[in-house]
């Protein structure tokens, strides 16, 4: 209730967006981004040192240009946890949300809610399936080491504790 009391008066605003063009265009974005979204904070073939000083490792100024582009810093360990505990996030929190049209959560909803008000028939889907032939399935999955088809033995629903085969003390 307060927080709807708080944010009434904000939609009676005139809010303007300015946004522009990335200087060095999409790519560049995309790159800063998927440096913080797709990464640890640190990965171990950046760590150098631990050692009575502290830890040493390797960073990327991204500002210089040429040999002094690649450094390395030596931080007390006390800093470095410090810095390296402000990207873990807290618990239930996520890194990246899916989200809006075509979020797997509501995808299906939200496309016919769409193509609804779009008056958009959807595409005709076939009133039988085709008839299933070994030239026409393909496996679900598949063996990474030698390519062959995988056999689904026995599939456990969530939650459901695994099963141990019998041991041969309880078979005598």
């Amino acid at each position: 209730m307060a927080c709807a009391e708080w944010i009434a008066p904000l939609g009676k605003c005139e809010w303007v967006v300015y946004a522009k063009r990335p200087f060095a265009g999409p790519a560049a974005v995309l790159a800063y981004l998927s440096r913080y979204t797709h990464r640890v904070a640190i990965s171990n073939q950046r760590l150098v040192a631990l050692d009575e000083r502290g830890v040493t490792f390797r960073w990327k100024d991204y500002r210089a240009k040429g040999r002094t582009r690649h450094k390395t810093m030596t931080l007390s360990a006390d800093e470095f946890m410090r810095r390296f505990l402000l990207h873990v996030l807290p618990g239930g929190f996520h890194r990246i949300r899916h989200y809006g049209l075509l979020a797997n959560a509501g995808r299906r909803d939200h496309l016919a809610r769409a193509r609804e008000l779009l008056h958009v028939i959807p595409a005709a889907t076939e009133s039988h399936p085709p008839e299933a032939t070994a030239a026409n399935i393909a496996p679900t999955f598949v063996c990474p080491h030698c390519g062959a088809a995988m056999i689904i033995v026995e599939i456990f629903a969530r939650g459901q504790p695994i099963r141990a085969p019998p041991s041969q003390r309880a078979a005598a």
